[in-house]
């Protein structure tokens, strides 16, 4: 019976390690390109490596399923070697948890536009949670598997007549205890997670006892005078935005003055307009109230934007009849994107100038950004400073780079 339990244990034991093996080697790659492919510098520097690199990343996540039902096989037998080892037990349910909690999440993220952003937004969230809070954990499962921290170090002593192996008087005690371990990576992860906005709130309630035109010296553009709400963005209809943007940039965040910042409008137009920023904020501005929704999975509810309606300065301009395209230049000298004319006529696409009664930031695309509700926010190009209509097709740097031309909410008016 002994004899046929250490066998049972012997070959469970090898198909555990073969299983661990590969799920780990799964998890580094994903915990790696899941850090890069947010992260702005490594946008531009992958360029539409990017794209091929994210597929990667959806492919090695749905074929994580493969350990996990390898295991599942396997589970019968393990479980009737883990009697009277509770511990190892929950250990067992947690780290099935957060692989299952990473892989479902993980779907909705691949197939956002089939789910739309009520689910891709908690999964962006879910995703996020086990990320910082599951990958050190399973890091400390695998690590605490091997022998160098289960087992005592042992030296091997030479004689004229056989080779032994001696203990050598190393503690047994693991390096670091699992509780002490998750207590830290728990830490860590609410660190990270909430770190940067806790900072970015207690930015904005520190600066909001200022009037409006401290708020644009402090962000970094110095654009005078500010744009002053109007009754609508005071306080904002929408009742404030719901959520948090994450910023990404292709470039460094610019910034302008009154002497370097300038809006056009030309191409095939019969008159092209141009305002220096003095003008600009004098132009008279219309509020509305709607939700912006990120390609990668979040989105920020009820915004209240203000600013002037694109169909507005279009039909101010005079469209030329060849005119095709409008093509929105980011003053980044960057960025660039567009729509069709049909969509350039929808009634809710804003040149904004303010967010819930204050200037736009510059991080969030401040002091002028587009806004096109109805499309992922990658369309809604950060620092517009130009529009020009033109009679060919362009390809904008996102679709260039893998994304979809067309960049459609589900269930959309498209009006």
């Amino acid at each position: 019976m002994d004899t046929w339990l250490k066998r049972v244990r012997k070959g469970i034991g090898k198909k555990l390690a073969s299983i661990h093996r590969w799920n780990a080697w799964m998890i580094v790659f994903l915990a790696v390109s899941g850090l890069i492919l947010p992260w702005g510098a490594w946008r531009e520097i992958l360029g539409a490596g990017r794209v091929w690199l994210k597929w990667l990343h959806v492919g090695v996540g749905l074929a994580l399923l493969l350990p996990v039902l390898y295991y599942l096989l396997l589970a019968g037998k393990h479980w009737s070697l883990l009697k009277g080892r509770p511990a190892q037990k929950w250990n067992v349910f947690i780290v099935l948890f957060i692989m299952a909690g990473w892989i479902l999440s993980g779907v909705v993220l691949w197939q956002f536009r089939a789910f739309g952003p009520s689910w891709s937004n908690p999964a962006l969230t879910i995703h996020d949670t086990f990320t910082w809070i599951g990958l050190p954990y399973i890091i400390y499962h695998s690590l605490t598997r091997t022998r160098w921290l289960k087992e005592p170090h042992r030296r091997t002593v030479r004689n004229d007549i056989n080779i032994q192996t001696e203990a050598s008087p190393v503690s047994t005690e693991p390096l670091y205890t699992r509780r002490a371990f998750i207590r830290s990576a728990i830490g860590l992860g609410f660190a990270v997670t909430l770190g940067p906005s806790f900072i970015k709130w207690l930015s904005s309630s520190l600066s909001s006892s200022g009037n409006v035109e401290e708020l644009v010296q402090k962000d970094g553009n110095h654009l005078l005078p500010a744009p002053q709400p109007a009754a609508e963005s005071l306080p904002p209809v929408g009742g404030g935005s719901q959520g948090s943007f994450r910023i990404y940039t292709v470039t460094p965040i610019p910034s302008f003055n009154n002497s370097n910042w300038s809006f056009t409008v030309d191409g095939l137009v019969n008159k092209t307009l141009k305002w220096n920023w003095e003008e600009f904020v004098k132009l008279p501005r219309s509020v509305q109230v709607s939700n912006f929704h990120c390609v990668t999975g979040w989105s920020v509810y009820n915004n209240t934007w203000e600013g002037i309606p694109l169909k507005q300065l279009l039909d101010q301009a005079g469209v030329q009849s060849s005119a095709q395209t409008v093509k929105f230049y980011s003053g980044d000298g960057e960025y660039t994107d567009s729509l069709t004319m049909e969509q350039a006529q929808m009634k809710d696409i804003m040149i904004a100038v303010m967010l819930d009664g204050k200037p736009i930031p510059s991080d969030l695309g401040g002091p002028v950004r587009l806004v096109v509700p109805q499309m992922y926010t990658y369309k809604s190009v950060k620092w517009l400073n130009r529009i020009e209509l033109i009679a060919e097709d362009h390809i904008g740097y996102w679709e260039a780079r893998g994304y979809d031309k067309d960049a459609w909410l589900p269930s959309t008016k498209r009006s």
